[in-house]
Formats: C-alpha cells, structure tokens, sequence
C-alpha cells in the first residue's frame, strides 16, 4: 500500500472546516455574509444553546433557484466571482465557496430557499459530507438555513467549546459587527426563543447608539475623509476610553477586518490624547479600490493586505487625527474629569505650595515639625534612627518625597533613591503569589459594590468561571447582560480600582482561559494585579508610610527589580555625591 494516497472527501471536507468553523459563531459570520451578499433587508438569526444546538439565519434576499440548489453545498461553488480578474476585485463578503460545504461536513444543515419570481420553495438537507434529497418548502422570497448540532460528528472538536453563554457572546459580537455594517438593514436575534437584540434600519449615528450604547455615542467624534481612499465613521473621545479592544470596529469595503497596518495607524492617531493603559473605541468604515486590498489571505476572510499599505496607514491617521482634533475645544474638566476617564482619584489637601521666598528658618521648623509627628506615631528608639548606627536597616530611613514619585532615604552609604510604585508592585506580586499558592487569598469585601459596563462575553466569562475568580480573591457577579459588581477583591489590593482590577482579570481569563491563567499564564497575570493595586504615582507619603514601604522592600524577594525588570531603588554613596559637587578637588 503507497505511503502517500488521497485522503476521502469527507475527511478533506472537516480538515477545510476547521479553517472556517472553529466555533458557532464562525457559522453566523458565514451565514450573515451570505445574506447580506443576497442583498437582503431584513434578516432574522435565532440561536439555541450558544448556537451549538442550533444556528438559523432567515433573510429576505434574492433567494437561490431550484437547479442552483444542489451546488450550494458542493466545495469551492460560488456565483459570486468566476476568473482571477474577479478575486482580484472582490466586491462580495463572501467568494471563497466553501462555507457551506465546510458547515455541512460538521453538522446538520437544512436550507430552504425560495428565489426572487419563482413559483416555489424548495429545500435540501446535507449532513457528513452527503446531501439528501429535494423537497418542496414553504418559504417567502429569501432564504432559510438550519444548522444542528454542531460538531455531532467530531466530539473532540465538540468538546473544546466553551458555555453556551460564552458561546452566545461570542454570537452575538458577531451580530453587531453585522449590524455596525449595514444600518439600513433590520437585524432580529433571538436565543432560546427571547429576543436578545433587534435593529430597525437608520441612520449610521442611530445605530451606533442602538449598538454600543448612549455613552460611546455621546462621546464620539465624526471622522470624514474623502480622496482616492474614503473614510467615514465615528472615532470615540480621548474621554471615552475602555479596558479593552472590545469596541473597535474597523470595516473594508464592508469586511469587518483586524488588520495590524490600521491597527497601528489609529493608535498613532491616538497616541498623544489617551493615557497608554486604556484603549480607544471607534467605528470606521474604510472603502478603497477592490483592486487596491487582497481579501483572500485568510479562509475566515478577516485579514486582509493593503497593495499600498504606507498610503493607507498615512490615509487613515491623518483623517482620524482631524477627527479628533475638535476635542481640544473641550472643556478642561471634561477632558482631565477622572470620572469621565473612568478612574477614580484620591484628595490631596495636605499638599500646599511651597514658595522659593520662604526663609530657611522655616524649612527647619516644617521638617522639624514633620519628624515630630512620624516620632510620636512610630515611637523609635532614637538610636535605630540613626543611618550610621550598626544595626541601621539596609534601606535607611526615608527623608522626603520627591515630586510625587521618588523616595529619598539616606543609609550609611549615602542616598537611596526608591521609584515607589516599582517597589510597591514588586512587594504585592509576591505576597499575590505566595498568597495564591497556599490557597490563602484573603479577599476584602466592598462596603458599595463596584459596577461597570460589559459586553456579554465579560458576562459569559464570569458565569462559567466564577470559582477560578474566587480563588484570585474576587467576588463578581452579573446584574444585568451587559453589567458586573465587584463585591469582594484580594485583601492586598483594597487601594485599587476595584472595576479596573476586575476588568484586567477577566480580559486575562477571556482571552488565555481559566487554566492557563493559574498555570503558564500565573505570573503575568498576578503582576497585572499587582500593578493595579501598587501606590500610585502623585499619591503624596507620610514619612511613617515611607519607611513601612522601605521596611517591606527589605523583607521581599526580589525586591530589587519590579516585575517588569526595572529597578525600583538605587544608591548613590557619599563618594559620588562628592564627585558631582566636586569635593575634595
């Protein structure tokens, strides 16, 4: 028997279809795509279990006729493009011509369809790779197609899905993309017999809001740029940013694309107006030359390349970076507001500004004054105040803070000089870490809940992981399909923001998954935590808090380093500090 021999259909077909359908939303995504390629306006998605159960798509579009039927789930049969003129042009969503058949080699599928003139419905069902008989249907101008039980005939593909409100996030992200596309067009959803969402045809700022809500909308900018290139949509304010790239939505001609080029473009356009944790929102629509974008890198046709990328990339910051320059026109409490930012900040009543006028007699009764108190509250021996002494801590003793940021402490050596947050974040890494391995993460219950906006696969994910969140120390529960409450964080991160350190988790556990977060994925994502609940920059010290920082650094591994490999301290002796005043010279 040859050692190379061709592989049977139907196992070339489910090989192909796990390019195309990893998951039930793929199936909507292909399905949608061909209804709108129909020219349909009105379609009609109902979803049963996440869609793993059951997927139907309904649309009023053109329909396909009797003898065309059969063809439908044959590989690589379209009637959307025919010579590699055509593919090189692509107008259509879809063009590759085996999504059906991919569907069909892993499912139960039923299509009924009924073409524009025609007499009659028709239908066929396909399942494994065979395709059944025609029968008649009853069945409007437009098409129906019934996709059941996913992956039935593969379990070991069956078996990675997730839940199916997970996978119904997941479904329903690709239905907005739909919506986001074509707001002259109604979308219905509906899941296990609820109608989850409903858009009736508008205008593209109307159903923006329907999609993303009245917060984005409020704060969005209009991005119009015309040329060889066209560019239109809505750009959301350095105001309003988010946690993640959940509301991003950039088109091609119509595609929904992730590209790395418009990525990177609108980042720059964003770039000196958003702090670098957040993440922008925005709604773009870009239409170029068919012939100026290859749409066939990718089976799932959500990547595509550019023929000029630097002059689209060019295009589309400048265009965005016009839109957003109307913000400079804000006010600026709308623009700094930490509530609009979505961030929370603390009272610094205790700092006042210091004039150069002030004689020295007044510096020394402040510091004076200062040391008092910390002695009073701290009551040390005066003896283990003194850097010089032989039982002096290695760290020394804190001295000041310098603009915020740097602890200035003096040891037997000379000056210490401690980046704060750096240390601070080191400090709680480990503790999260030793915490977490001894199954001993103490948890702080918030007196007021904290609430934010989520998408449902934020709300899927704390659902199906709700044990993994409280061995991390969290309490999160949902209120509503698009709400969470954080109720309880890590005893240890009580300063930090609870909805953002919430938020950061879930992005980690949504996008890795339960088990690689606690295992390969452990560290980064307690020193993602850590990072939210170390002191802040700006936050003003006490002396006392200063040496109990100092103090903890000493008693931590690692400490020397944050855990992005910077140091958090460095000395500077009494020899350099001559050298740089030039002593003894």
């Amino acid at each position: 028997m040859p050692a190379i021999r061709p592989l049977p259909e139907t196992l070339v077909s489910q090989i192909a279809a796990g390019e195309v359908v990893d998951r039930p939303a793929s199936v909507l995504k292909e399905l949608l795509e061909n209804s709108l390629d129909a020219g349909a306006t009105d379609i009609g998605v109902a979803l049963a279990e996440g869609g793993v159960k059951q997927i139907r798509v309904v649309d009023n579009g053109s329909g396909i006729a009797k003898d065309d039927l059969p063809m439908a789930f044959a590989r690589h049969a379209t009637s959307k493009i025919a010579s590699l003129e055509d593919l090189e042009q692509v107008c259509s969503l879809g063009f590759r011509g085996e999504a059906r058949a991919s569907i069909a080699s892993v499912a139960r599928v039923v299509m009924a369809s009924r073409a524009a003139g025609a007499a009659h419905a028709f239908a066929l069902s396909a399942e494994a790779g065979s395709i059944g008989a025609m029968e008649p249907a009853a069945q409007p101008t437009g098409t129906a197609v019934e996709v059941n039980e996913l992956y039935y005939n593969t379990p070991a593909r069956r078996k990675f899905l997730k839940s199916s409100a997970t996978e119904f996030a997941h479904c329903e992200a690709v239905f907005t993309r739909a919506a986001l596309s074509r707001p002259d067009v109604t979308f219905t959803l509906r899941h296990n017999g609820r109608v989850a969402a409903r858009f009736a045809p508008t205008d593209p700022a109307q159903r923006v809001e329907a999609a993303l809500g009245p917060e984005f909308a409020q704060s969005m900018r209009s991005v119009e740029a015309k040329g060889v290139l066209k560019l239109s949509g809505f750009a959301g304010s350095p105001a309003y940013t988010r946690a993640s790239r959940d509301a991003q939505f950039v088109y091609v001609n119509g595609r929904f694309v992730r590209d790395k080029l418009l990525s990177h473009a609108l980042r720059e356009a964003y770039r000196d107006v958003l702090h670098g944790e957040r993440h922008p929102a925005y709604v773009l629509f870009l239409e170029i030359d068919p012939r100026g974008v290859d749409v066939n890198v990718h089976p799932a046709k959500i990547e595509i390349r550019f023929r000029d990328p630097r002059a689209v990339h060019q295009f589309v910051f400048h265009a965005v970076s016009k839109g957003l320059a109307g913000t400079a026109a804000e006010t600026p409490a709308a623009v700094a507001s930490p509530l609009a930012a979505g961030r929370s900040i603390r009272p610094r009543a205790d700092q006042v500004a210091l004039g150069l006028a002030q004689p020295v007699a007044s510096y020394t009764a402040m510091f004076a004054d200062r040391r008092a108190g910390a002695d009073a509250a701290a009551a040390p021996d005066a003896a283990r105040e003194d850097p010089s002494a032989p039982d002096a801590p290695p760290l020394g003793f804190a001295l000041a803070q310098l603009h915020g940021v740097y602890i200035l402490a003096q040891n037997q050596q000379g000056l210490i000089l401690v980046d704060m947050h750096a240390a601070h974040e080191r400090i709680l890494y480990e503790r999260l870490k030793g915490a977490l391995d001894s199954r001993a993460m103490n948890t702080q219950k918030l007196l007021i809940p904290s609430t934010f906006h989520a998408d449902r696969v934020d709300v899927a994910t704390v659902e199906e992981h709700g044990a993994t969140l409280n061995q991390l120390g969290f309490d999160v529960a949902a209120i509503s399909p698009f709400a969470l409450a954080v109720r309880a964080i890590p005893a240890m991160l009580a300063e930090a923001d609870a909805a953002e350190l919430a938020r950061a988790v879930l992005r980690d556990i949504r996008e890795y998954g339960a088990s690689r977060v606690l295992t390969e994925r452990r560290d980064e994502l307690l020193g993602t935590m850590a990072c939210h609940g170390a002191v802040r920059a700006h936050r003003s010290l006490t002396i006392l808090e200063m040496n109990a920082l100092l103090r903890e650094m000493e008693e931590t591994e690692r400490s020397g380093q944050c855990n992005h490999g910077r140091p958090t301290w460095y000395q500077m002796s009494l020899a350099d500090l001559d050298k740089l005043f030039l002593r003894g010279r």
